[in-house]
């Protein structure tokens, strides 16, 4: 059996022989509780769920042994759960899940519910709410429109968007397999899907008289909506952040695109969390921006210093283990493979740079 396999066909951290159901239950319990929070409390709510086709009289009896497992570990069994709740297709396997109870995730847990995919049962009807929901993202409008200036700016960041779409076109199939060495292989196809539709909410904001600011904004939204995944919203957030900088007034010289790139590392870290040395596309984007920040040469020169900057030090990251995100489990064998996420921004500044020389 693969032992850590993610929902997605991720491979596993480590195969080894399939024991019995105590074993198992073993393995499972003993994992979760080697890596609990700090201080996590006692009482917890176990979920074992079945991946598709192991039958619910496996689940019950590998439940048995999980339970007594937890028992003879301190810890309170709250409503245990065991069912199919997460399925990957028809995957034989199954997951265990513990849910740490404080006195206010408690009472949320066991509030009465009612939903296509989970219930809870209350002696009272549950209030449904039948407010339809919008099934698009709303689009970024042009409240006004841009400066002369800042249009024309605008003008270069549809032609940079352009580029970047092409390029991870381009390279969808090696990202996508650099990907799969430890994550699902979808970086590649992502990463072309989140620029392709940037690419045509910028020129549908910049049809409308959109300055710098609104076009990157329409662009990060697309692409966090289409990507999918950590990588897409880190890339909504990046763009939203560099347009942030330049706005829609003023003329853009090369202090302001200086400023506005380490507002977008800035952005980047705030949400992923990730540092330099985590195996990230920050492990490529600290060292672009800190050698285009620290540049004396014009914007051309300054930005392909920081691109050749970013390259080596996304290839450099072959040689880390990844410590966050998906890869994280399977780190080990992340080594020897530089990080998607660092490759991919290294192809972005990239095409960015052929627009600026």
């Amino acid at each position: 059996m693969g032992v850590g396999m993610g929902i997605h066909g991720e491979p596993g951290i480590h195969d080894e022989t399939l024991g019995a159901a105590d074993e198992v239950a073993a393995m499972l319990v003993n994992g979760l509780l080697a890596d609990q929070p700090e201080n996590p409390g006692t009482r917890v709510v176990p979920i074992v769920n079945g991946l598709g086709s192991t039958k619910y009289e496996e689940l019950f009896v590998l439940w048995n042994d999980i339970s007594r497992h937890l028992e003879e570990a301190g810890l309170t069994i709250v409503d245990p759960q065991v069912g199919e709740f997460v399925t990957s297709l028809d995957m034989a396997g199954v997951s265990l899940s513990l849910v740490r109870l404080d006195e206010v995730i408690e009472p949320l847990w066991l509030a009465a519910c009612d939903t296509p995919a989970y219930r809870r049962r209350a002696a009272s009807q549950v209030d449904l709410d039948t407010t339809p929901l919008s099934q698009k993202a709303e689009q970024v409008m042009v409240a006004n429109p841009g400066s002369p200036a800042s249009q024309d700016v605008a003008d270069v960041i549809v032609k940079a968007l352009d580029e970047v779409a092409m390029r991870l076109s381009e390279r969808s199939s090696e990202l996508g397999r650099l990907d799969s060495v430890a994550g699902d292989g979808d970086h590649g196809i992502g990463m072309a899907r989140g620029s392709q539709a940037a690419l045509a909410e910028a020129r549908r904001v910049r049809e409308e008289g959109a300055g710098a600011a609104t076009t990157l904004n329409a662009a990060g939204s697309a692409w966090s909506e289409h990507a999918g995944g950590t990588s897409g919203a880190l890339w909504g957030a990046a763009l939203t952040a560099f347009g942030a900088v330049l706005g829609d007034e003023d003329p853009v010289g090369d202090d302001a695109i200086r400023q506005a790139a380490g507002a977008a590392l800035n952005a980047v870290t705030r949400l992923g969390g990730a540092k330099i040395g985590d195996k990230t596309m920050v492990d490529a984007m600290a060292p672009f921006v800190t050698t285009l920040e620290s540049s004396s040469n014009r914007l051309p020169q300054a930005w392909d210093s920081a691109c050749r900057a970013a390259g080596a030090a996304a290839q450099a990251t072959s040689e880390v283990i990844a410590k966050v995100g998906r890869a994280r489990p399977l780190g080990e064998k992340s080594l020897g493979t530089p990080d998607p996420g660092a490759v991919s921004f290294h192809e972005v500044v990239v095409a960015v740079g052929t627009v600026l020389s």
